[in-house]
Formats: structure tokens, sequence, C-alpha cells
């Protein structure tokens, strides 16, 4: 039997150990539709090299792309991915205009009410900014008053303007928001760390830095349907990321996409390995 079989097995065995109580008000209408129609549509980021972004011929690609495409494999039906933006991303789930979302979104309890995020979670990253290197930025007080581009929906946006005075300028997406610090509408960019450092890394971005330590680490969370996650779907992708961690699939994608390892994944793949395993 295959490492993939395996895996595959692993991830179905506990989508379906939920207790008979919890099963009896399980309804798994979405998990039940993807079945059905032989699809799961996931949304993905389309803006967020590398975890999800725009080829040349216009396709979606990058490593959240790659993980959706190892749960449509699993699952053995077809993807389809829609893009999304952190304004939009979970309602789109909640419409039922996606099933899953792998979208770059942070873990918080104030999402946990709204969308089935499940565990363990698959990634995690800082806030930082991108500013010009000839305006010496060295610390987050440097904002103070200051124009900052951000992300509109993105969870940083208000602790910035409390914390340090900030005043934030929301844009729809990040192509538009870099453009903006490009054009000087703003003095920095404030987005994760982890997409900075492969901006930066990317050689488009010579002039400009990270200047700042990061703060307010933040695991990352995908969701299924609020309803779905204590039944079959949510047990399923809890299942799909523990093996993602444990076999490296994540690290694997980390290196395929050109992104700075992390210690987070190094530690959740000892964290959940099979110590009796040769």
């Amino acid at each position: 039997m295959t490492l993939k079989k395996l895996a595959a097995g692993a991830a179905v065995l506990m989508a379906f150990s939920a207790s008979g109580a919890s099963a009896a008000e399980c309804t798994n209408e979405t998990w039940n539709r993807v079945m059905e129609r032989g699809k799961i549509v996931v949304g993905v980021k389309a803006d967020y090299k590398p975890w999800g972004f725009r080829s040349p011929d216009g396709a979606i690609v990058g490593m959240e792309i790659d993980m959706a495409q190892d749960v449509a494999d699993t699952m053995g039906v077809e993807l389809e991915v829609t893009p999304v933006v952190s304004s939009n991303r979970m309602q789109f789930l909640e419409q039922g205009q996606i099933d899953l979302m792998i979208a770059t979104m942070t873990d918080r309890p104030d999402r946990r009410e709204i969308v089935g995020i499940v565990g363990p979670n698959y990634y995690t990253s800082g806030t930082n900014i991108m500013a010009p290197k000839a305006l010496r930025l060295t610390e987050w007080e440097d904002l103070r008053g200051k124009p900052v581009c951000g992300i509109q929906g993105a969870f940083y946006n208000q602790i910035v303007e409390d914390r340090y005075g900030a005043e934030i300028v929301a844009f729809g997406g990040t192509a538009e928001a870099k453009q903006a610090l490009r054009d000087r509408k703003c003095i920095a960019f404030v987005y994760d760390d982890s997409s900075i450092g492969s901006d930066i890394a990317s050689g488009n971005w010579d002039d400009f830095e990270m200047p700042l330590n990061s703060e307010d680490d933040s695991p990352w969370g995908l969701a299924v349907p609020k309803a779905e996650e204590d039944c079959v779907f949510g047990r399923f992708m809890s299942g799909m990321q523990y093996n993602w961690h444990r076999d490296g699939t994540l690290i694997a994608l980390e290196e395929k996409w050109g992104i700075k390892p992390t210690a987070f994944l190094k530690a959740q793949q000892e964290k959940m390995a099979d110590h009796l395993a040769e």
C-alpha cells in the first residue's frame, strides 16, 4: 500500500470517527454534494504569491492550490478553484459559493464563530511592513500619524491603528496595495511577514525592506462550513492536515515554491511523527 493510500485511509478513518451523538446531528450536506457531483470547489487566494497567484497563462497556482489538489485527489474528485480575498472568503463559504477555503486565513476566535476552522493548523505568520529603504523606519512607532497601506478584512489593520496610531488605507487586494506603496500613497504596506519576505527575495523590491520586528505571530486555518466542522468533512480535513505535517508534505511544498523554511512546520512534523516507524 502506498503512502498516499495510507494517508487517505487515515484521513477517512478520522472523518468517520464522530461520536453517535455528533453523527446524529450531522447532515454532511457539503460533503455529500461534493461526492455526488464529483467536484470540490475550493476558495484560494490569487494575489498572495507564492501561496496563491496567477501564472503567466492566467491559471491560479501556488502552495495552497497544491494543497487543494491533494484534497481533491484524496477524495477522488475534480478540483475547481475560486479566487477569494480577505474581505469575502468567509462569506463565500457561508453562502455555499465554495465548499472549502484554504486562503491564508489567520485562525482567530471570532472567525471560528462563523466558519469551521479545524486543526491542526497548517501554517503560521506574523505581522510586519514593507517600506522604502530610504525612509529608514526602525520602530512601529514610526508609523504614528502616517498613511499605511493594508488589505480589507485583515485583522491586524485595527491592531496597528490602535497600538501605533497608523492611518490604514485599505485596498481590496495586494496588487492594489503594493502599487499604492510604489506610488508613494502610503509610507509602508502592512501584511504577513511570510509574504513580504517572499516579495523582497523575488528581486522585484530591491529598494524596499522589512525593517521591523514581526509581531502577533498567528497560525493559519483552513475552513469547512460551520455546520460540518465536527462532521465528516471537518474530521476529514483534520486528517489531511495531520498527514501533511507527519509526512513532510508542507515542508516539501515550501521548498517547491521557494518559501523560506519555517520553524513551525519543522516542529509540527517532529510533534506528529510516528516514532515507531523505521
